[in-house]
């Protein structure tokens, strides 16, 4: 049989339908070419022989013969993809090591492509041919699946993905060829880029053409008082940066560690936590390690204890879906990820009651407090505000009318919009600047402890010219 190189894809600015392409799940696992014959051969993208690590895959014998297939090998834990586990079984060099993780974590191989059938080529075959030849020859098995498709609706798939947490979606043209080893405009990968922001405790010693600089440095995210190691990052910088960065880290150099359980091999320079950066990653893996980070910026108006975890383990949307029945109410299902400026909104609610919903921007959530008694506009004028759970970003810009029956059912109008800065973010006191339309100025929402775990105050504060 004829090796080959897997055919590689381009990158979309955002999702988009079209009846000539077909859309399937982008994976974050192994991608990897098998070679079924008369022995079995599945080799990585670097031309690894994976089926040592990866006994359980040895079931393709039995579910095709004399075929060439491309897929992705990926790990599933606790209903979620986990790279991290799936690098383990890789590195797994002993039997039974190999045995145990097998036994523990099994993979599944997705098969999204065959490229030869019973000494046959179909790279010259359109994609969609391809695809009902690889149904008519390849039979599923217990690790062994075929990739599921979508044709034209490629906007709708994209959202419905990145809502389970996947890492985005791969668009293929109906009528492509197979190029082996081709960076294609015929398959594009569409993900969201996710960004946070990180404190810079330290950096490592560079090499080569940066060995009057810096390797990498060492991020930390804060969980509450207490600074937690999220990973390195080491790319991303140009020479200005370096230079600049370089000679600031030097002048916040320190001799004790400023970070614990950084396990990493190289030789750390410790840094008093002074900085902050902006990051660029991919996912997040269990242990909260961003996976592909890249340098964007640095960040002057950003306090390093204002960097939290939450930011890349953030609060989730359970309460607000579980409220509600999106194949009645238009509300939206939280698609929409974070702008570069956070912003506040308030949304006129008249349901069984007319009030004031408040919310903040935070986390990738809108932190949100129900005012019954309207907002306040003057200093020291405090307001009843209950908070409620956590809504989906793009519940912003949602006006309309929730239909009788359903949670919050009534009519919801914008009734201010803007940015906002925060002061100071903490379990019960929350002080914050707001420029808007009609709001401006300084707040504070304090819990109202006697009140109860939902009870807070929602205050004007005076500003030096009132």
């Amino acid at each position: 049989m004829k090796k080959y190189k897997p055919m590689l894809a381009k990158t979309a600015n955002a999702p988009f339908s079209s009846k000539d392409w077909i859309f399937e799940v982008k994976w974050d696992g192994i991608r990897a070419i098998s070679y079924i014959n008369k022995e079995l051969t599945i080799e990585s993208r670097n031309k690894k022989e994976l089926k040592t690590n990866f006994p359980e895959l040895e079931e393709l014998t039995n579910l095709t013969e004399h075929a060439v297939l491309d897929g992705e090998i990926i790990l599933m834990r606790n209903g979620k993809v986990d790279f991290g586990t799936l690098l383990q079984r890789v590195q797994a060099s002993s039997s039974k090591d190999i045995k145990k993780l097998q036994q523990k974590y099994p993979v599944l191989y997705i098969l999204f492509d065959i490229l030869e059938k019973d000494g046959n080529s179909l790279l010259d075959k359109p994609l969609i041919e391809r695809k009902k030849i690889l149904e008519e020859t390849v039979k599923e098995g217990k690790n062994v699946i075929l990739s599921v498709y979508a044709e034209e609706k490629g906007k709708e798939y994209y959202t419905a993905t990145i809502q389970k947490g996947l890492e985005g979606v791969m668009a293929k043209k109906k009528n492509s060829n197979y190029e082996p080893g081709k960076r294609s405009n015929a398959w594009l990968k569409i993900k969201p880029t996710k960004e946070c922001d990180c404190a810079i405790f330290g950096y490592t010693k560079g090499t080569g053409n940066r060995d009057e600089t810096f390797g990498a440095l060492i991020l930390g995210l804060y969980k509450e008082q207490t600074p937690v190691f999220v990973g390195k990052v080491g790319t991303g910088f140009n020479q200005k940066t370096l230079k600049i960065l370089s000679k600031a880290l030097q002048n916040l150099a320190v001799y004790q560690k400023t970070l614990t359980d950084v396990n990493i091999p190289e030789e750390i320079t410790w840094v008093t936590p002074n900085l902050v950066c902006k990051i660029g990653y991919q996912t997040v893996t269990s242990d909260l390690k961003l996976r592909i980070p890249i340098f964007l910026s640095l960040r002057s108006n950003k306090s390093p204890q204002e960097c939290k975890l939450e930011q890349i383990n953030p609060a989730k949307l359970e309460e607000y879906i579980q409220k509600r029945d999106f194949s009645v109410t238009p509300e939206p299902t939280g698609s929409q990820k974070n702008r570069k400026k956070e912003i506040f909104v308030v949304q006129e609610h008249d349901a069984s009651h007319l009030h004031y919903d408040f919310r903040l921007e935070q986390n990738n959530v809108l932190k949100s407090w129900a005012v019954p008694k309207g907002i306040p506009q003057k200093p020291g004028i405090k307001k009843l505000a209950i908070k409620t759970e956590d809504h989906p970003l793009d519940y912003a810009e949602f006006q309309g009318t929730i239909p009788k029956g359903q949670y919050g059912a009534g009519t919801v109008k914008t009734w201010d919009k803007g940015p906002y800065t925060v002061k100071f973010w903490g379990e019960n006191k929350i002080e914050f600047n707001l420029q808007g339309t009609k709001l401006t100025g300084n707040y504070a929402l304090i819990h109202f402890k006697k009140g109860g775990d939902k009870n807070w105050l929602l205050i004007k504060v005076g500003d030096k010219n009132d």
